[in-house]
């Protein structure tokens, strides 16, 4: 063999070791930054030893839809439930906003952007807990676990949550999270989401990694079951449960009006809940589904679609009480508002792909294997009045969380891989 030749292959058997040896380091990696799914519970914290103290406790406030006087007190604390692909990460900005506006205390994760998701919350996964540590707002993805999060905040707590219609959740967390769940990768077709669904159970398992984005992630994210047969007593159980426990269940379809009866449930100002969409997805090429399909969807997901069904007829209930007049007035300023800020701090006014944002630090979070997720630019020339509320409005998620002091070093890991690797 000549020398070129035998260097060549050395060169080559080399590369394959460091190789193996780098995927088996992203797979442990990985493993750690998505933690195992268990059926059961998370270890609970003794309760005595880890009940919100009471000094943060506020005196209950009267919302304005009740109040003979019309005037309030602005609640401070609230839990937030962020479901996955529903609108939440804008939610998100307006409570980051919102808790930094009047230095609030959040419960914030260790290490990553979500409470060790898809396992069950609890409390020791908040950064920097101590028993008895009380909060103001807890806002990040977390698998629901009731008493666990009851016990981080004062009794007055308001507890609210966003649902999406299940067939375009469905859609969107196929796209989204599809490339790690491992279960879509025998996919062959060009239309994977309408190959999945002609034939579900031929491709689902649900011990499979990852596979609760691929179905009832609604009720998942809740804290139940995915698994439930839709006919079982539990369902409605569970329903009535999320009823009883959340002061206002948010619909991303309605998205102005839901921020409406938030405003008015909180006691807040019009400034408190103006936004701009953030996480959004750029169009697919794939058509959105059809008739045939968006029934399909709704099918597979039978557990959210009941959910769903519950609290769009509750929230329409809600509507009449608050008043359509109204209700029409208020999302009429509230469109208003938004659309003024939009000329005052949007670049061009609207979102773009992520190649076209000029600033590092206003790129969003992208899925595997593409960067379909818009972002925004920042005007360069904005006044002083308006240069905190702009950016503040416009910051990704994870760059919010580093501002407000959060260690993401785990996300901060995972990026760097990401970034190198070209993912």
């Amino acid at each position: 063999m000549l020398p070129s030749q035998k260097k060549h292959w050395e060169s080559m058997a080399k590369g394959l070791v460091l190789g193996a040896l780098f995927t088996s380091f992203l797979l442990l990696l990985y493993s750690y930054v998505v933690p195992p799914l268990h059926a059961g519970l998370a270890p609970t914290t003794p309760e005595a030893a880890a009940s919100c103290s009471p000094p943060l406790v506020e005196p209950e406030a009267v919302t304005r839809a009740n109040s003979s006087a019309g005037e309030c007190q602005p609640r401070h604390n609230i839990v937030f439930l962020k479901t996955h692909k529903t609108a939440s990460s804008t939610l998100l900005n307006i409570l980051f906003r919102f808790g930094q506006k009047h230095r609030l205390k959040f419960a914030f994760p260790n290490g990553r952007n979500d409470f060790d998701y898809p396992t069950f919350f609890a409390r020791s996964l908040v950064q920097d807990y101590r028993p008895g540590a009380c909060f103001n707002i807890i806002c990040n993805h977390m698998r629901f676990h009731y008493d666990e999060v009851r016990g981080l905040v004062p009794p007055n707590a308001t507890f609210i949550t966003v649902l999406r219609d299940p067939a375009r959740l469905f859609e969107s967390s196929f796209h989204y999270f599809g490339p790690v769940v491992p279960l879509t990768w025998k996919l062959s077709g060009a239309d994977k989401l309408a190959e999945f669904l002609q034939d579900p159970d031929r491709y689902y398992d649900p011990n499979g990694f990852n596979a609760h984005y691929l179905r009832n992630l609604l009720f998942f994210d809740l804290g139940y079951d995915s698994g439930l047969d839709p006919r079982s007593p539990q369902v409605q159980e569970h329903i009535l449960e999320v009823e009883r426990r959340f002061h206002l269940v948010l619909l991303q379809e309605y998205f102005d009006e839901s921020l409406v009866l938030l405003k008015d449930l909180l006691c807040w100002e019009l400034e408190d809940v103006l936004y701009f969409k953030l996480n959004a997805r750029r169009d697919s090429p794939v058509p959105r589904l059809s008739g045939e399909l968006y029934g399909r969807a709704t099918t597979w997901n039978m557990l959210d679609a009941r959910l769903y069904r519950h609290f769009n007829a509750s929230f329409w209930r809600k509507v009449e009480a608050f008043g359509r007049e109204r209700m029409a007035r208020e999302v009429a300023a509230l469109r208003h508002a938004n659309e003024r800020m939009r000329t005052i701090c949007i670049d061009g006014g609207h979102a773009v792909d992520a190649a076209a944002i000029q600033d590092d630090t206003m790129q969003p979070w992208q899925p595997l294997g593409t960067k379909s997720i818009l972002g925004y630019n920042l005007k360069k020339s904005i006044g002083q009045r308006h240069a905190q509320l702009c950016r503040r409005m416009l910051t990704p998620e994870i760059q919010y969380l580093m501002d407000l002091g959060v260690n993401l070093w785990v996300t901060k890991l995972w990026k760097f891989i990401r970034d190198f690797l070209r993912w």
